[in-house]
């Protein structure tokens, strides 16, 4: 039996090729983002995209960012909890996917943000996420990087943190920067 939708976690029924509005749950998001892992699981230990997020919205909020900024990076995989994590290398090649991707995000970006990201937020976002994906490369994967080592405000680890740890302080975070 096939279904044109995924269960989430809270038991909403969505189907992410043709995503609702209504559907979209913060809470789902963040359970979903924290039990999935970077890099396919080609890491020398765990480390969830959720914290990925995490560590991606506190460097915004030490580079004295607003909080729309803040809230962006911590949203910015979304799109991931209802589509799972896909590498560049392949993701580059899913052009449906890429849509899929956007559509969601967007939407996520609307539902908490009450809008898109404009162009110039949208570049700030993306330069973050690649300061941290240095990182990853680096210390999750031992990938040389040939990049200069980007300058961080934040500090951050890569401990293996509980599931459940980063779930509350994604949720923490969100509730600290949505403007309800």
């Amino acid at each position: 039996m096939t279904h044109d939708y995924i269960t989430t976690y809270s038991g909403i029924r969505f189907n992410p090729t043709a995503p609702e509005p209504d559907g979209i749950c913060i809470t789902d998001i963040a359970h979903a983002l924290s039990l999935l892992c970077r890099g396919n699981g080609h890491v020398q230990r765990f480390f969830s995209v959720g914290q990925h997020c995490i560590h991606c919205a506190l460097e915004a909020e030490a580079r004295n960012l607003p909080p729309r900024l803040c809230l962006a990076c911590l949203l910015h995989d979304g799109a991931e909890a209802y589509l799972s994590d896909i590498t560049r290398p392949v993701k580059k090649h899913l052009h449906n996917y890429a849509g899929y991707e956007q559509t969601l995000l967007d939407m996520i970006y609307r539902k908490y943000l009450g809008s898109t990201l404009a162009p110039d937020e949208e570049q700030i976002v993306k330069h973050i996420d690649d300061d941290m994906l240095y990182f990853d490369l680096r210390d999750l994967l031992k990938e040389p990087v040939p990049e200069p080592e980007p300058v961080m405000c934040s500090t951050f680890t890569y401990e293996v943190i509980p599931f459940a740890e980063t779930e509350q302080t994604y949720l923490e975070l969100f509730h600290r920067w949505y403007p309800a």
